[in-house]
């Protein structure tokens, strides 16, 4: 797999695209941030006109304005006059009224903007999580076969979900911690600066030392992060094999074993987890006690003001230790962006590995259409090997390379029965005609055209497959049967199952056509499972039918009831069959024999029959030795 070096910002940054296409809501979002801020300031001043409606001897005056006076202390008067003619005109009780009223407001409007903040951002969240999941999937969509002989089914799974889950916080991290702290600080700031510019500094000598330590405790997050998402992959991955393999292993009594494993992984999950909370957590403490002494630190100042200089009136310096309490969850808050963004980069580290493989089959621009087949399909000295990734060799002299130099030809509406030991390259020669992947050298031909330059979609809907390994989908029985074919007519396919043998036992079946078959259609016997397969590839009717062993796993009675749907959809066909039992291909019209990734042998079936010394008689003996 490939995987990406990019630093933990720049894998941050390639994630924040995805939010991009959601750009009204956000900036909705940021509006409704600023208000909220706003207002959220505005329910903290009103403290000092609350206060000093209830401790003061008489109505309050507005305080001269020099022509001296600095910025803030412009900014406190003003605000000082304002209170002075709006909330202070009249009587206590009158003021007290109206106080109690703008307070009231100001925390409806707060939450009410709080509120819409929050709509918006899960708006945005959650539609960029919805676009990267929709980014994974069509990605593995578009991954050639090859990759996944590699790949875990439940590391792909747990990118899709675990991972994107992880990388939502970091998103949240972005565009409301780092847009709604700073706002909510910036507005708590300017109120203590206001009411005391020296308090406020001495209140942030403590700064550095807090972002020293965040962005420590950040990278130990990062890479624990990126371990701990590898383990809950593992985890799932597992889980995925123990319960699709769970015949087996009750089968064989591997119950304890299996738990055992499961409970080794888990274990190792729960030692990471723990000790990634160990160092998010550490960040809280930290923050908590350099605010907690800066605050003792401001209460000593600020109290020696108030009873000694008198600079600063009660009222005020009550005020000020709201606003800056206040300040104290928002900085607190913003101190776990980084191991937030930390942990979000991480699991895109993982999700980019995913993105950035490069393992699909190329399709060149203005590649040829098939829309009908109508001559032959041709090998021409064809050989493959694996990618490295699943053999783990990468010359052709080790053993890794399973065709060598292959060359053969089925012309439209013969049979060609590919037959040989196990291991020989069958299924790969049979892989190759759709392009699942193409020849490491020599060329495949379609009436003439190189695959390389045909368009794959085109190419596969010219071509059916029935394996020996069925694959049906947790759907009804109707459903499997029209696989790809949207609002297909009920009476083709009933005619296709008809065709397939298995309309029969389909109307025995609870719902009929409309009954759910389970997953991978366990709720079906594999000779039924074969022949919907069958009947899938009936109502396809391409023009070129791949069979890979498809009677290989079945009992007499089923085999017998498939191979008479097979015959039935080899007709007016090319057929290309991989043939265990060597009494089913007796009337193909070319057989080949493949060994050790070559053509050994090829002819029709009583011309192999009488070849003496050949891997065709000796299997054919073996198979009717009686």
């Amino acid at each position: 797999m490939s995987g990406t070096k990019e630093k933990p910002f720049r894998i941050y940054l390639r994630l924040l695209r995805y939010v991009r296409p959601y750009k009204r809501p956000l900036g909705e979002s940021v509006l409704a941030t600023v208000f909220y801020s706003l207002f959220s300031g505005v329910s903290i001043y009103l403290i000092v006109p609350l206060l000093n409606t209830f401790f003061s001897q008489g109505a309050p005056h507005a305080a001269s304005l020099p022509g001296s006076a600095g910025f803030l202390d412009r900014a406190r008067i003003i605000a000082s006059d304002f209170m002075n003619e709006f909330i202070f005109s009249g009587t206590k009780s009158e003021a007290l009224i109206r106080i109690c009223i703008v307070i009231v407001a100001a925390f409806l409007l707060r939450n009410l903007f709080g509120y819409a903040q929050s709509y918006f951002m899960a708006f945005v969240e959650q539609g960029s999580m919805r676009d990267i999941r929709n980014s994974l999937y069509r990605k593995i969509q578009d991954l050639s076969i090859g990759y996944f002989t590699s790949e875990r089914t439940g590391s792909l799974i747990s990118r899709i979900t675990n991972d994107v889950f992880v990388i939502n916080g970091g998103v949240t991290a972005s565009f409301v911690t780092l847009i709604r702290e700073p706002l909510l600080i910036a507005v708590y700031l300017t109120i203590a600066l206001i009411l005391s510019w020296k308090l406020t500094l001495l209140s942030f000598l403590v700064a550095p030392f807090m972002l020293i330590a965040i962005s420590r405790l950040g990278m130990r997050l990062h890479r624990q992060g990126d371990l701990s998402q590898r383990l809950i992959a593992d985890l799932t991955s597992l889980l995925q094999e123990t319960i699709s393999g769970i015949k087996v292993v009750h089968s064989f009594g591997m119950e304890k074993y299996e738990i055992d494993k499961f409970e080794s992984k888990t274990h190792n999950y729960f030692k990471s987890m723990l000790k990634m909370t160990r160092i998010r957590n550490l960040s809280n403490p930290i923050t908590e006690f350099l605010s907690i002494l800066t605050a003792g630190v401001i209460i000593y100042f600020g109290g020696m003001q108030v009873l000694q200089s008198q600079a600063l009136k009660p009222a005020e310096f009550i005020t000020f230790l709201f606003a800056i309490f206040q300040m104290m969850p928002a900085i607190k808050e913003l101190t776990t962006v980084s191991t937030r963004i930390y942990e979000s980069s991480a699991a895109g580290k993982r999700v980019f590995e995913l993105l950035d493989e490069k393992g699909s089959i190329p399709e060149i621009p203005g590649a040829a259409l098939v829309s009908d087949f109508k001559q032959e399909i041709k090998f021409e000295n064809v050989w493959f090997k694996y990618p490295s990734s699943r053999i783990g060799r990468s010359s052709r002299t080790d053993g890794a390379t399973v065709l060598r130099g292959v060359n053969f030809s089925a012309a439209k509406g013969e049979i060609l029965a590919i037959v040989g030991p196990s291991g020989g390259g069958k299924t790969t020669i049979i892989d190759l005609i759709p392009r699942f992947y193409d020849p490491t050298e020599g060329n495949i031909f379609i009436d003439g055209v190189n695959l390389r330059n045909v368009s794959i979609s085109t190419l596969r809907n010219q071509i059916g497959i029935v394996s020996q390994e069925t694959i049906l989908f947790n759907d009804t029985v109707r459903n499997n049967i029209a696989y790809g074919l949207a609002d297909y007519p009920a009476d083709r396919i009933i005619e296709a199952a008809r065709a397939a043998n298995a309309h029969e036992f389909i109307m025995q079946l609870p719902q009929g056509y409309d009954t759910a078959i389970g997953e991978r259609g366990t709720k079906l016997s594999g000779g039924q499972r074969q022949r919907i397969s069958i009947a899938r590839a009936l109502l396809k009717n391409p023009p070129v039918m791949i069979f890979d062993e498809a009677t290989s796993a079945l009992d007499s009675e089923s085999e017998l009831l498939v191979q008479e749907a097979i015959e039935r959809l080899m007709q007016n066909r090319t057929s290309i069959v991989i043939a265990h039992r060597l009494s089913t291909i007796k009337n193909a019209d070319k057989i080949i024999v493949v060994e050790g990734g070559q053509i050994v042998q090829r002819g029709k079936h009583q011309e192999l029959v009488r070849q003496k010394g050949g891997i065709y008689k000796r299997l054919y003996e073996m198979q009717f030795s009686d």
